[in-house]
């Protein structure tokens, strides 16, 4: 009650101080007419004033004061500002203590001379619309005026508080507009009066009401269209387009803490970068002038918007929806933009989970580096590298007993990478640029039973020596020695008899082979043939595929582990006896009768587990080489 007295008070006071200068004003209305003719009219010293304050608020009553905002100036008049706003109250009385105050200025007024016009219309009681595009600016600007509850009931910053809770924030759209203008208001002034929170707060909270609703709206879009289903699920993601990244990741984090869907924030995702990073022109990006240049600040906005969105992917199970033609676009923008490392580092991690289903023109990626070869060759070998990584480590964890070794995932996706590669070989094979020791690098990463044929791998090697003439015999041979000529389908073999490229070595390995196919195939032997139909027609056996041979192999170690720990149990059991009789000749060296008797079972006992053992031995060692001299070729093969 005192305060709101107080405040009467000082109300009355600056009224009686109002009214006494306009008696002053009216007393010296005649000499300043006077003064004012006298002069020229291109020497008035009238300030120019905004919009509806050009001269005066009241055309019967003249201004009093003249406030400056952003090199703006307004005639007001002091009773109805300083009834309102503190700040102004203080400044006002801070300069009374002096003189008299007629001019004042507010540095780095929040939202700029046409929000302070807002502010003022309502200090002198004029009828304005209140909208999502000027609630967040008249806020900051009330906060910078401090136009309190302190000074009068329903304030400015009550009103715009009562217009954000219950018109902004209860809609999704409302509350995206009102975040985006936050962005050109002081960033420290908008998270003290918490206008980003709560809009941050108020999309995540009502994408998850959508969310709801949308699921309900599933039911009803089962028979639709696609374009329908998309509708329903989540017709906000647009809306999010317009946000400053920093903003955007906010909502992100905000919608993935309060559980919206994972798919829906991949679409967010994906829909932002092809909205903020359309405008990268591949003259622009891939100009090798400007590769040693510093980035511009358009570019340094460009690499933040890559590293958050690559930052912002989910991690779960449900990430594999991410499409790989966006995750390569990614790439390739992060390389362009020049990106983090880590960044580079997790966009080849996830293309390399699913790299058996990238397609050849996904890999080709060109290269920034100026006289390197045209396409970018360590990003693809890192690709691999990660790649033969999961599938170790697939393969470790399936290693058991049961295991039948390579599991038919894991082996039909390094058959799928295999042709892959020799694609992609072939394909940047006649690039000058490309230096023998990176194309070499590509071929040896992949293991022997990535590749069933070598047809393709031949290919690609052939067309390298035929781009590079200026390859020594020592280089070409270094080369071809990675071509296996027993994998080789009839057309590459004949096609290699007559390639003057080749080393005169391999082309006699391939008519040697070639010859044995032929002798075997007149034979009729039923190994030799299988694999001569196979290696003619192909295409690969299942029942010889490199899987099926490693799995057989691992089979027969195991057995053979198996084995061996038999016989350990079983030489341990001889060592013991071996101490009983040691210890039963000690003790009976005086009586010879027991000690011969003793002794003489004893060497019994050995010879009956010699001839057990020996006839184990020769009844496996028949056994092995009978399914050495059956499985031979099919092992070569495998392990060629």
């Amino acid at each position: 009650m005192q305060t709101h007295l107080r405040h009467k008070e000082e109300e009355l006071l600056f009224l009686s101080l109002f009214l006494t200068d306009r008696k002053e004003e009216k007393t010296n209305m005649v000499s300043e007419n006077s003064l004012s003719s006298s002069k020229h009219s291109s020497t008035t010293t009238t300030p120019k004033f905004c919009n509806s304050y050009t001269t005066r608020i009241f055309a019967d009553v003249a201004g009093d004061i003249t406030i400056v905002v952003d090199g703006e100036s307004f005639l007001l008049h002091k009773f109805p500002l300083v009834t309102l706003s503190g700040k102004i109250r203080k400044m006002v009385a801070e300069a009374n203590k002096g003189s008299s105050v007629s001019n004042l200025e507010l540095p780095n007024f929040p939202g700029g001379h046409q929000t302070f016009e807002l502010a003022m219309k309502f200090c002198y009681g004029m009828n304005f619309e209140i909208t999502t595009f000027n609630v967040a600016r008249l806020r900051c600007a009330a906060e910078y005026l401090e136009m309190t509850e302190e000074y009068r009931d329903q304030n400015l910053i009550s009103r715009t508080d009562i217009y954000l809770s219950e018109i902004v924030f209860q809609n999704l759209q409302r509350s995206v507009e009102v975040l985006s203008t936050c962005e050109m208001l002081p960033l420290n002034m908008v998270e003290e009066i918490e206008i980003a929170k709560g809009s941050v707060e108020a999309i995540a909270m009502n994408a998850c009401k959508e969310q709801l609703v949308s699921g309900l709206s599933k039911l009803h879009c089962d028979g639709e269209s696609k374009e329908i289903k998309d509708e329903c699920v989540a017709w906000w993601i647009e809306d999010l387009s317009i946000l400053r990244i920093d903003f955007y990741q906010r909502v992100i984090c905000a919608m993935g803490r309060m559980g919206v869907r994972s798919d829906n924030i991949i679409a967010s995702l994906m829909h932002y970068a092809q909205t903020s990073l359309k405008g990268i022109g591949k003259c622009q990006l891939w100009n090798q002038s400007r590769t040693n240049s510093s980035p511009t600040t358009i570019e340094k906005d460009q690499r933040a918007i890559v590293e958050t969105i690559v930052n912002l992917m989910p991690t779960d199970k449900i990430s594999s929806i991410i499409p790989l033609t966006f995750l390569f676009g990614m790439l390739k923008m992060a390389i362009m933009l020049g990106a983090t490392i880590p960044c580079r580092l997790e966009l080849e991690r996830r293309i390399s989970l699913r790299l058996e289903m990238v397609s050849l023109d996904d890999l080709l990626i060109p290269s920034l580096q100026s006289g390197d070869s045209l396409f970018d060759v360590d990003t693809v070998h890192r690709l691999l590298e990660n790649f033969l990584q999961r599938i170790e480590e697939e393969e470790a964890e399936d290693y058991g007993y049961e295991s039948d070794g390579i599991g038919s995932n894991g082996h039909g996706s390094l058959l799928k990478v295999g042709q892959l590669i020799d694609a992609f070989l072939a394909e940047i094979a006649p690039d000058p640029c490309l230096s023998l020791q990176k194309f070499i690098a590509l071929i040896e990463i992949l293991p022997d039973y990535a590749r069933v044929i070598d047809d393709g791998l031949y290919r690609a090697i052939d067309i390298y020596l035929k781009a590079h003439t200026a390859l020594t015999e020592q280089e070409c041979k270094k080369l071809c020695k990675f071509i296996d000529c027993q994998k080789l389908s009839q057309e590459a073999c004949n096609h290699a008899a007559q390639n003057d490229r080749l080393p005169l070595q391999m082309v006699v390995q391939v008519l040697y082979f070639e010859q044995l196919r032929l002798k075997n195939a007149v034979s009729g032997s039923s190994g030799d043939g299988l694999l001569s139909q196979r290696m003619s027609s192909g295409v690969p056996s299942a029942a010889m595929s490199p899987r099926d041979n490693y799995a057989s192999l691992r089979r027969e170690n195991r057995e053979l582990k198996l084995e061996i720990s038999r016989l350990r149990v079983r030489l341990s059991e001889l060592e013991k006896e071996q101490m009983f009789m040691k210890q039963g000749m000690i003790d009976k060296a005086e009586n010879g009768k027991t000690f011969f008797t003793s002794l003489s079972k004893g060497i019994g006992r050995i010879a009956n587990f010699s001839s057990q053992g020996g006839g184990k031995r020769q009844k496996a060692s028949r056994k092995s080489r009978g399914t050495e001299g059956k499985n031979g070729r099919s092992r070569r093969y495998s392990l060629s």
